[in-house]
Order: structure tokens, then C-alpha cells, then sequence
């Protein structure tokens, strides 16, 4: 079930479980033992890997299988090293704090978002009243 994502998009827990070789136990286990892995969860308890939770979950599985390290190990070099020291700078940004882009929209398209957008306040009006 090979996919292809870019490096920055989320990944399931089967995605990432198989991009790693590991079972999707194991990657739910990790996150027991390791408060630093922190997917986030959809409706239903579906987990969604953000960028760095990949990365993270790729050096812990190689301090673990490759390195031989042990679970406390592994928890104990986060502890005293911190994740930036062994990741890098990158890790644990925050995903959306780049600006976004402004994007151009013709009539047709700011007339749709206006009716959702009245739509969307209608819908809160009502829920509102019946509170």
C-alpha cells in the first residue's frame, strides 16, 4: 500500500507504521512511553502524525533498533539532552506559524464564501437560541 506523500503532509498511523517497518501497536505503545510523540486525533480517536512527529518517531526507532538502546534509555537522553540537541532546530516548530499565503478569488468565489459565511452565522444564531 505504498503512498506517496510530500514530506510535509500528515500521515495515518498505517502510513507511518509501514514508511518505519514497525507494527501500528508498537507506534501506539511509543506514545505511551514518549509524552514528545503527540498526533493529532480526529474524530474517532484517528491519529494524524504531523512532519515532526515523523521525524521524532524516526530517531526514536533508531536509538531503539539501531543503536540498542532501551526504552529508558532513549527517555533519558530526551530528558537530559533536550530534542532540539539530538533532532535539531527544526523539530517541534509550529506547523502553521509560517504566514499564509493571500490567494486571489473572482466574484463567483467570494460570492459562494459569503453564502457559506451567512450560512454558517444563521446555523450559530440558531444553536444559540436553543442553548
Amino acid at each position: 500500500m505504498t503512498v506517496n506523500k510530500s514530506k510535509s503532509a500528515f500521515r495515518t498511523i498505517a502510513e507511518l507504521a509501514e514508511e518505519l517497518g514497525v507494527a501500528t501497536h508498537v507506534l501506539r505503545f511509543w506514545e505511551t512511553k514518549f509524552e514528545q510523540i503527540k498526533p493529532m486525533k480526529r474524530a474517532g480517536g484517528r491519529r494524524y502524525y504531523r512532519p515532526d512527529d515523523v521525524e521524532l518517531i524516526k530517531a526514536i526507532k533508531s536509538y531503539l533498533y539501531d543503536k540498542r538502546y532501551t526504552i529508558e534509555g532513549v527517555q533519558k537522553l530526551f530528558k537530559e539532552k533536550g530534542l532540539k540537541a539530538i533532532l535539531g532546530d527544526e523539530i517541534q516548530k509550529d506547523f502553521f506559524a509560517e504566514a499564509p499565503q493571500e490567494v486571489e478569488l473572482n466574484q463567483s468565489s467570494r460570492d459562494i464564501l459569503n453564502s457559506i459565511k451567512s450560512s454558517l452565522e444563521d446555523i450559530k444564531s440558531n444553536l444559540l437560541k436553543n442553548l
